[in-house]
């Protein structure tokens, strides 16, 4: 059965990309120009091109083929993951160069400005796994217009009343999209989402393009941490390449041997592996700019994995059974559901705030991103001479993570809030048209 769209969405989602992508025409046509400071021929380009490349993969095929666990989600998440990835990159760009267009008249485009636009755009990917497969296209452009619009506003924040460097800033992105997508699903939840729903079959071939998903993340994401490093020192960017890898290693050992332990029958749970193996990479970017020893990567990936692992298994609510060669996961043990083909699972997060975290946005991202934070706070304080310069770095750092909650919690309410608005709106108005339409009839 296809997904019950309302019948206005086609004549609203072709109209809303056909004025987005003209308005951006519009503004490139008349504001954008080619940034021809630059050697072409250099070193410099040839590693910024390096870096584009791979995190443009990692946004377009990692974090697509990530989201298609879900078996009647599969095709259309790698659709709406395009989709979503072209607009906000778009859109990031002009919102990056904002203080350019101001002052000179031009949009300054380069290699740096499109990694930074497609670094922006991994937030808002972060956030659409929490409402995964309950939205609808026009509701996820408009999710994720908004959240880069909060994640560039927190960016200048930062900037601004703290001095914190753009390349820290931007590495909180974790932090920012987790709570951002969390405050949004929880804003849209509905009581139903508590019982078991067809939508949520997975089955080994959609688990199967998942992982692979995943895989390319876990490859790709030491250019990630270190993309925007291209102008400082070579070893700089060496060091961050290989602590990044070493964090990623350790935290996909790590959560093999949490996921084995917490098997009764001690078998590897992929669900654990698919979710925690990136926590490293998240963990060890934030704290990057404080980690100068290989065995500090180490052990904060090693922390990050039993962290998320544990995470994802305790906020994974339901019993797991197995009914012949099938395995389920109830909600409740009275209400089993039969198959004999699928496999089952749940990643609600139903806490006292009812939350329902469709890609366990929490543990993948939010939690390792805390820790991160954490680490960098812990490393930044032990590096400090004086007891006065650590209490002064100490207010700062904290300051960082509260502006940043705060912003998304704020922009994530505003957006949850407007969505569930027009939806409400929409819904008024079919039933309105379906009145009178049923009056004329008769």
């Amino acid at each position: 059965m296809a997904p019950q769209y309302a019948p206005s969405l086609r004549s609203r989602l072709g109209p809303l990309l056909f004025v987005l992508q003209t308005g951006f025409i519009l503004i490139f046509a008349f504001c954008a120009e080619v940034d021809s400071n630059v050697n072409v021929n250099g070193s410099t380009f040839k590693d910024s091109y390096t870096d584009f490349q791979d995190v443009n993969v990692m946004v377009m095929f990692g974090f697509g083929f990530m989201c298609t666990f879900l078996v009647r989600h599969g095709f259309s998440a790698v659709g709406f993951n395009l989709l979503v990835a072209t607009m906000t990159t778009q859109w990031a760009i002009i919102l990056n160069n904002v203080e350019s267009w101001y002052y000179s008249g031009k949009i300054r485009l380069n290699m740096r400005s499109l990694v930074v636009a497609e670094i922006c755009t991994v937030s808002a990917l972060v956030s659409i796994g929490a409402v995964l497969g309950k939205t609808n296209p026009v509701q996820l452009v408009f999710i994720a217009l908004l959240e880069v619009s909060g994640f560039v506003l927190n960016e200048w924040l930062l900037l601004n009343l703290l001095k914190v460097r753009p390349g820290n800033s931007m590495m909180l992105l974790h932090i920012f999209g987790a709570f951002f997508g969390l405050t949004v699903t929880w804003i849209l939840y509905r009581k139903d989402s508590e019982q078991r729903f067809e939508k949520e079959k997975v089955d080994h071939k959609s688990g199967l393009f998942s992982m692979l998903g995943t895989v390319f993340l876990w490859v790709f994401w030491p250019s990630f941490n270190s993309a925007l490093l291209s102008g400082r020192s070579p070893v700089r960017k060496l060091e961050c390449v290989c602590s990044s890898y070493l964090a990623l290693a350790v935290s996909a050992v790590t959560a093999a041997a949490v996921s084995v332990i917490f098997n009764p029958k001690g078998r590897f749970n992929l669900l654990h592996l698919q979710s925690c193996i990136l926590s490293g990479g998240v963990a060890i970017g934030v704290s990057m700019p404080v980690v100068l020893q290989p065995w500090e990567a180490m052990l904060i990936g090693f922390a990050a994995a039993i962290l998320s692992t544990i995470g994802f298994h305790l906020l994974q609510v339901g019993t797991t059974i197995k009914h012949g060669n099938c395995v389920l996961l109830l909600i409740h043990p009275k209400r089993a559901l039969n198959s004999r083909s699928f496999l089952f699972f749940q990643i609600h997060m139903l806490l006292a705030f009812q939350c329902h975290d469709t890609r366990a946005i929490l543990s993948t991202h939010g939690l390792p991103g805390l820790l991160g934070w954490l680490a960098h706070f812990i490393l930044l304080i032990r590096q400090c001479d004086d007891h006065t310069t650590a209490v002064r770095f100490a207010v700062f750092h904290i300051c960082t993570l509260l502006i940043t909650i705060t912003t998304s919690l704020s922009m994530g309410i505003l957006t949850g809030t407007t969505a569930l608005c027009w939806d409400s709106l929409k819904c008024v108005t079919f039933r309105v048209s379906v009145t009178i339409t049923h009056a004329k009839l008769r």
